[in-house]
């Protein structure tokens, strides 16, 4: 089904040098999109980029989301056919470090693709990716629907919060019904899989700690988490993008241009220790020590994902348990030399597969 939609068609990618972002446009690329790429230049902790040879394979430049000027010179000039907003500053510890440059970068930068699109003249799907952090967390348990109230304790959660009401003003002043330019939001849950060598992260953590023969530190080890393969809100981005230019591919008269969560099945929702445990079956020699306490994350997380599939008839495809399987096999294999782009081709083939013997419907 992608390939009917993405062929051909231009895509404005921000954040293509990331961990989500360079999955996108290797699958982009797959769809036999045009990809021009925007982000800073990739830091030694941004492997997928180089070894997915993105800056060959997109258009790729190296440039500010801060900069209002040089975002909307790109976009503009590239004239694209949808765009995928993913620049960011991702992590939470780190925004208690910098937090003036994590709201700049993900409010700002926000507020500098949407303005841009103000002046495109043209049919334009816009997907802005948030967060499932975007949400006043008061820790009950309680699974969060679309319509929960923005917030955020710390400056990442709190500037994704802000992010989600800049796009509802920009929708609601400048992208009605009968704009060319439609604008929604994507929220995902706490996204793993192949490639992710970031700070501060649990999964990068334990595949530093494994290959390095040392214990991996665990801060939080009773903290419940929407765990999700990175392929999952992926696919109900690429979906979402595909289901806003050409609405009858879901026969419902309803308007997708709003917000949407994109989380694992309810079995997913699990502790940091569930996941420690489930990467010790798979490496049983996996070490693992209590990790030093660190500045507030909350406790307690979920995402209700109920609009997606009621809508846009999406549901994810991987259980907890293949979502690790797959991850540490893919590191596994990088480990054994195996081709960084055959292991991302052959994990998005295998998804796609699964999806089609589910009956999901954009596969068909």
């Amino acid at each position: 089904m992608f390939n009917n939609i993405y062929r051909g068609k231009k895509v404005w990618l921000s954040g293509h040098t990331g961990f989500k972002g360079a999955w996108l446009a290797e699958w982009l690329i797959s769809l036999g999109a045009e990809v021009r790429g925007y982000a800073l230049a990739p830091d030694n902790t941004q492997l997928l980029f180089g070894e997915l040879q993105l800056d060959k394979r997109t258009d790729s430049q190296f440039l500010d989301i801060n900069s209002a000027e040089d975002v909307k010179k790109s976009i503009l000039e590239f004239n694209p056919d949808f765009v995928f907003h993913l620049a960011a500053q991702p992590l939470v510890r780190l925004s208690y470090e910098i937090p003036r440059q994590t709201i700049a970068t993900n409010v700002l930068g926000t507020v500098h693709v949407l303005d841009a699109l103000r002046f495109l003249k043209k049919n334009c799907v816009t997907v802005i990716v948030t967060s499932d952090k975007c949400y006043e967390n008061l820790e009950t348990g309680h699974p969060h629907e679309e319509g929960d109230r923005m917030g955020g304790s710390d400056p990442y959660s709190a500037s994704k919060g802000m992010a989600e009401l800049v796009v509802t003003t920009y929708r609601r002043s400048f992208f009605g019904e009968k704009s060319l330019i439609k604008i929604a939001s994507g929220r995902a849950g706490n996204v793993i899989g192949g490639g992710d060598m970031a700070a501060d992260r649990i999964v990068p953590d334990i595949i530093r700690s494994y290959y390095a023969q040392q214990s991996v530190g665990v801060r939080n080890p009773s903290s419940t988490r929407p765990w999700q393969h990175v392929l999952e809100p992926l696919s109900g981005y690429l979906w979402l993008g595909a289901t806003m230019a050409h609405p009858e591919l879901v026969a419902q008269p309803l308007s997708f241009a709003t917000d949407f969560n994109f989380g694992p099945n309810p079995e997913a929702v699990r502790t940091v220790d569930d996941l420690v445990s489930q990467f010790k079956l798979v490496w049983p020699d996996l070490k693992v020590i209590k990790g030093p306490a660190g500045p507030h994350e909350a406790a307690k997380l979920s995402l209700s994902i109920e609009k997606a599939i009621k809508v846009l008839k999406w549901s994810p495809v991987w259980n907890f348990e293949k979502t690790i399987k797959k991850t540490a096999g893919w590191y596994s294999s990088r480990a054994q030399n195996h081709e960084v782009g055959q292991l991302c081709k052959n994990d998005i083939q295998e998804y796609f597969s699964d999806a089609q013997q589910m009956g999901c419907l954009w596969t068909r």
